[in-house]
């Protein structure tokens, strides 16, 4: 199957929404790698929950980025912040910075997000997708390119991708004029072109899959 990661970034506040940008794109878009809870342990460690599918990354990354959430990320700046050390732990991540080194210097941190930026994410495969990337693109029915003079055919745009359906990640997708969301299975077999720059993703569809999964009409 084609394979969709949440690159870091969560997909909201909640852990639902997308990267954080810059202002006026100057400053880098950030991707989300942890959310900071609470202290743990006695010399400035914190525990964090995970919002990457990478976490063995943290072994090769140093430089950090922390950032608040919320409006108040608008007004304060990114701080960078050096990885001293880290390990998994009860389904989160233990985190030791520079320069925190006790309970009361880590208690500052409890809300912060741990980032970086966009363009050091984890490089990916052919035919795998970060979740944020494919949000907001076309996707698009190529099926009936075999047919002479035939176009591709537009399904909607992606607003959101679900993973917890099933061992194969469901794109969800808005038909053009609509309010009903097409479900749409992000499998490799299907799959023909993400072509990010053009903001479209380009899929040979069996016929009558996108009526066997919108909703049922009352």
């Amino acid at each position: 199957m084609a394979e969709v990661h949440s690159s870091g970034s969560p997909l909201s506040p909640d852990g639902t929404a997308p990267d954080q940008a810059g202002q006026a794109g100057q400053e880098p878009e950030w991707v989300w790698l942890a959310r900071i809870r609470r202290t743990q342990g006695r010399k400035g460690e914190v525990f964090a929950d995970i919002l990457t599918d990478f976490p063995e990354k943290f072994a090769h990354r140093h430089r950090l980025w922390l950032l608040r959430e919320g409006r108040s990320a608008a007004t304060i700046a990114p701080r960078e912040a050096e990885l001293l050390n880290h390990w998994l732990h009860k389904g989160g991540i233990v985190l030791h910075f520079s320069g925190i080194d006790s309970i009361s210097a880590a208690e500052t941190l409890a809300g912060l997000i741990v980032a970086i930026p966009r363009a050091e994410r984890a490089p990916l495969a052919e035919g795998e997708a970060y979740i944020g990337d494919l949000i907001g693109c076309a996707l698009l029915d190529v099926s009936n390119l075999a047919v002479a003079g035939a176009e591709p055919a537009l399904v909607g745009q992606i607003e959101d991708v679900d993973r917890s359906a099933g061992p194969v990640a469901l794109l969800v997708v808005r038909a053009p004029g609509s309010r009903e969301e097409i479900l749409i299975p992000f499998a490799r077999s299907y799959l023909r072109k993400i072509d990010l720059e053009a903001r479209r993703v380009e899929m040979a569809l069996p016929e009558g899959l996108t009526n066997l999964n919108a909703p049922e009409k009352p």
